[in-house]
């Protein structure tokens, strides 16, 4: 679905960004992009348009700031978009600390303008003329356009009246933990100083904690939590003037002359005859101790202020474009996060019951389906789906088996709207940071689009509750198994989370929560239970076994009642007799055997767990008989998930490979043949095949229940060297970035590595072991889950610590690896304790021109950009580059990735000449040393091509950028995010030659890469080949 064009005559309201960090923050609160268009031969604007609440607008940035640039911007939008009834401008200001009605104006506030007293909102203070020896200010400019002032008092009255402020929620919509929009976190309070007008800066440039600024000046303010989740707004006069003021005496007069509130450099251009209101985000006191701190977190509340206008606005004095029809929000069914059965007896009652919940007429309609497990409350979900599908405009069908699963099932049901939905750029965002949060959060606000109300959604499996008698139900069931994997009791309690985070916050929409708790208070409980008409039993028997008149067999009917209504106890017991000659009379004395077997050993199983369990039981008896190999892998798969396990996973396991795992896997047959005989007895399900898995076997899943039998009855006591096997098969299979779309194995392997955390979780580690917490620790790095990869780099320092010392070069290895860890999260002080550690410790052991050492310099002149501090990353760099070319060489690749790295510097620093040498170097020598085709050289030419546009050489651009594609979809792949990478710079060149069709064509090749495989499950296989 291409991005949306509109005529130039459709836009109405024009946001004017002077700086490049507050368009940014305005770009972020687009409900949808639009496509650019054509503009006239004399606008040399820069316009991205989009819509909220349905209300089209230009944003525009300023090529500088200042007056003057406003006037010349506003003036071109104008004439390219003539029908902009008026405008906002919004970015950041410098606050007066002064009281208000709204309090005191600190950083992180917003003030808007209103008229007040003589003032029309805004007054020119640098502009007038000298009389009688006096510089006699001229009159204000003009004030803001009735509708927006209309709308900002409106905004102020809501905002009273609810309990979350909708100006913080919308800040959230920008996603912080991503790299490129970290600035716009909020620095804390403890960083708002505030100091005396008479006590000045001590040297320009240089932070306060730097330059000797005394702590004990600072003017102490008392401060109120509830701003953390409160935006504070103050109204009143804000002052525009050319010149940045950094004397808080001279503002202090100003303000008090004219009432001031902020002071910005922009409204007096823009207003002169443009009707605007100005909103500005206050990152500094106007003082000689400003610094640029404060100015993401201030662009990004203006921006989120401005936005919650839209939805006060007048519609009749902001036409909304005739054109536009209510935002479509249909979706194709998508049920392959769910395994369906054949042989589902309906339930009509309860089918009817859950419609009749559902078709209340108002608000949020919620039912809980509650019951044992295996008593058929997923299918039951699923049958109400595919009868009712016509009712809902969508169907989301999200497994919550844990807190894991679910943010996995979420990040599935983001791909799936990208898919039909490419411009909701909040979806594609999250999907793009790889942060299961953002994720999350992107679907819910999907959900929550006042015309989105007809949705359903499936929250399936949800037993991990909060609930106190949940928990004491899974303490007393524990196994010795999950005891020693856990240590103790905290593992369960760590499993159990709050399934409300999860829901959407509005009030439309159904839901539909399945769970064996009945403390889930979440809606309208339904209680599922065993089946009570024998005939019902009878039915499952007869169509899962193949045999027909069982009503005339009394043993049949006698073993139906025995199973108690259980439908997957009875669906066993009907697989058993499908594969064996024995009669019902003789398969209910084996059943009665075991059960009497099974309540001896486990007697506080509860009554309906031992009739499950028993047919399973004889099952796996038989299973022995017939392979028993297969049959101890029903034990080994206590240790890994429940679901997906293939054969490459398994095969994956190593030199130390039990002998029963190595026959197993020999070859893919063998492995497919044993795991038929488990299908054959309804122990395991087949999952469907993907084109998707690109010579990788299809996965085998189990139920819930089933893999609870594993644990507690088949291992009833830990297994350390099964459990280990397990962690190594899922560590030696986590695949390298320069494998071919690892992406889809990484998906594969994650559920199984959060079974190995479980297991690792508390278990002594030793050296040989150390290898694989690192690859987990990866492979969670790489999937977004950071705080688990820096459990596993913590638990492998550890053993390294205690193996082989602090400061052996191994040990210092995982120290930088945390480093790396902790700068992706935006922690980039224990980043640098972490490379600084590692540095010195290999300057120790290994000396100041080692390989090893330079690297550690070179990461940390990487950290130090990161931080803003240019000068200690050039040193970092340089030094790192001279060493790397004494001790390796000037050709060598490490070398030579130094020189590319310095050129990014270079790059960023808007040193383009010094830069284009750096790459060009960089170049020539991998390409001499590894090849044109090499994907390390491949980076560099993409690199060129992004330099190049900033230096506006455009064709030379397109040439890099097309030698970088072609080179990486050979040697990566389509898919690889390096490739897609590049493709999305050729998608913003094209956008930004005016060669849409061709951006285009880019951009749908950089959708999510999961698009692919919900094609495949969906039997557009046609469709998924070409992706």
């Amino acid at each position: 679905m291409p991005l949306r064009p509109l005529s130039r005559d459709a836009y109405r309201v024009g946001w004017i960004c002077p700086l490049e960090v507050e368009q940014i923050a305005a770009m972020e609160m687009l409900d949808e992009n639009h496509e650019r268009l054509p503009q006239p031969p004399g606008d040399t604007n820069i316009y991205n348009l989009g819509s909220i609440n349905n209300y089209n607008v230009v944003i525009a940035g300023l090529p500088r700031a200042g007056n003057c640039s406003a006037a010349t911007v506003v003036t071109q939008m104008r004439m390219t978009f003539p029908n902009l009834r008026y405008g906002l401008l919004v970015g950041i200001g410098g606050g007066v600390p002064t009281k208000t009605d709204w309090g005191t104006i600190r950083l992180g506030h917003v003030v808007v303008s209103e008229p007040t007293g003589v003032h029309s909102g805004a007054i020119q203070y640098d502009h007038g003329k000298a009389k009688a020896g006096q510089f006699e200010r001229k009159g204000s400019l003009a004030p803001p356009p009735t509708a927006l002032l209309n709308a900002a008092r409106e905004v102020a009255v809501q905002r009273q009246r609810v309990d979350d402020d909708p100006i913080w929620m919308n800040l959230h919509r920008i996603q912080t933990g991503r790299r490129g929009l970290r600035r716009f976190k909020y620095p804390g309070a403890a960083n708002d100083y505030l100091y005396p007008p008479s006590y000045p800066h001590g040297q320009e440039g240089v932070p306060c904690e730097k330059c000797g600024c005394d702590p004990g000046q600072r003017i102490e303010r008392p401060t109120d939590e509830e701003d953390d989740s409160f935006i504070v707004v103050h109204r009143g006069t804000i002052a525009s003037g050319e010149l940045v003021i950094k004397d808080a005496q001279k503002r202090d007069d100003l303000a008090q002359e004219h009432g001031v509130l902020c002071f910005e450099m922009e409204a007096a251009g823009a207003l002169t005859d443009f009707p605007c209101i100005v909103i500005r985000g206050i990152s500094d006191y106007c003082d000689s101790h400003k610094n640029d701190q404060w100015h993401g977190y201030a662009a990004a509340v203006a921006a989120a202020y401005a936005r919650q206008l839209f939805f006060h606005m007048s519609i009749e004095e902001v036409q909304r474009d005739p054109n536009i029809t209510p935002t479509s929000f249909e979706l194709p069914l998508n049920l392959s996060e769910t395994s369906q059965v054949a042989r589902f007896v309906a339930r009509e009652d309860q089918l009817r019951r859950i419609q009749k919940i559902f078709d209340t007429p108002a608000g949020r309609r919620t039912a809980v389906v509650h019951g044992l497990g295996g008593i058929g409350k997923t299918q039951l979900a699923i049958a109400y789906i595919k009868r009712n599908r016509s009712d809902h405009s969508a169907a989301l069908w999200l497994n919550a088996k844990d807190e894991s699963a679910l943010k996995q099932s979420f990040a599935r049901a983001a791909e799936w709207i990208q898919r039909h939905y490419p411009s909701l750029t909040y979806i594609k965002s999250a999907l793009e940071s790889r942060d299961l949060d953002m994720t999350v959060k992107a679907v819910k606000r999907w959900l929550d689009e006042p015309k989105n109300d007809r949705w359903v959604v499936v929250y399936d499996n949800y037993d991990n509750t909060l609930s106190g008698n949940q928990k004491e139900k899974s303490l007393a069931s524990a196994s010795f198994f999950e005891a020693k994997t856990k240590g103790d009791h905290d593992e369960d309690l760590a499993k159990a989370f709050d399934l409300r985070q999860f829901l959407p916050e509005t009030d439309h929409g159904a839901i539909l929560v399945t769970t064996r708790s009945s403390m889930v208070k979440l809606g309208q409980m339904i209680h599922l239970r065993k089946l009570e008409d024998i005939n019902d039993g009878l039915e499952i028997l007869a169509s899962v076994s193949g045999r027909k008149d069982l009503r005339q067999d009394p043993a049949a009917t006698d073993l139906a009642r025995e199973l108690d209504g259980l439908p997957l106890a009875l669906a066993t017991a009907g697989a058993y007799l499908e594969q064996v000659s024995t009669s019902y009379t003789e398969y209910l004395q084996l059943y009665r055997e075991s059960w009497q077997r099974l309540h001896e050993e486990t007697p506080q199983l509860e009554a309906s767990d031992q009739k499950l369990y028993s047919t399973w039981n004889l099952s796996y008896l038989y299973i022995q008989q017939q392979s028993p190999n297969a049959a101890t892998l029903l034990r080994q798969w206590a240790y890994f998930a429940s679901e997906d396990l293939w054969y490459e996973l398994l095969k994956a396991s190593g030199p130390e490979t039990p002998e029963w795992l190595g026959a197993l896997t020999k070859d893919e047959l063998t492995f497919d043949k044993s795991l038929r005989i488990l299908c054959s007895h309804g122990l395991v399900d087949a999952d469907p095949v993907s084109p998707l898995q690109r010579g990788k076997s299809r996965g085998y899943s189990v139920h819930g229940c089933v893999h609870s039998w594993m644990m507690h009855v088949l291992n009833q006591g830990f297994d350390k060297s099964m459990a280990w096997t397990a962690v190594q098969c899922v560590a030696r299979r986590v695949p390298k970035h320069g494998e071919h779309e690892y992406w889809l194995v990484q998906r594969r392997l994650i559920a199984h590595a959060d079974r190995c955390l479980k297991i690792l979780r508390n278990q002594e580690v030793d050296d040989g072991a150390v290898g694989s917490l690192c690859s987990l620790g990866l492979l969670y790095a790489d999937q977004g889950r950071l705080l688990e990869a820096e459990a596993m780099f913590k638990q492998a320092l550890e053993g390294k610590e205690k193996a082989w010392g602090r400061e052996h070069t191994s040990t210092l290895g995982i120290v930088n690896n945390l480093g790396v860890l902790y700068a992706d999260q935006g922690r980039l002080q224990e980043a640098e304790a972490m490379y600084e550690r590692a540095l010195e410790g290999k300057e120790k052991a290994l000396g100041r021109g080692h390989t090893s050492t330079l690297n550690a310099i070179n990461n940390l002149g990487l950290l130090y950009t990161d931080q803003g501090r240019p000068k200690k990353a050039e040193v970092m760099f340089k030094r790192a580059l001279e060493g790397k070319e004494k001790v390796c060489g000037r050709e060598h690749t490490s070398t030579l990735e130094t020189v590319n790295n310095l050129g990014n510097f270079y790059a960023k620093q808007g040193r383009l000449q010094e830069a284009e040498v750096m790459f060009k170097r960089a170049l020539e020598g991998k390409e001499k040393a590894l090849g044109r085709e090499h994907t390390s050289a491949l980076e560099t030419v993409n690199n060129l091509g992004n330099l190049y546009v900033k230096q506006g050489r455009l064709q030379e651009a397109e040439a890099m950028y097309k030698q970088a594609l072609g080179g990486k979809e050979k040697a990566l792949g389509r898919k690889h995010k390096s490739t897609l990478n590049t493709v999305n710079n050729l998608g913003i060149l094209y956008t930004g030659q005016g060669r849409l069709q061709e951006a285009e064509a880019m951009y749908r090749r950089t959708l999510p890469s999961g698009l692919d495989s919900l094609y495949a499950e969906q039997c557009r296989l046609q469709e998924a080949e070409a992706m």
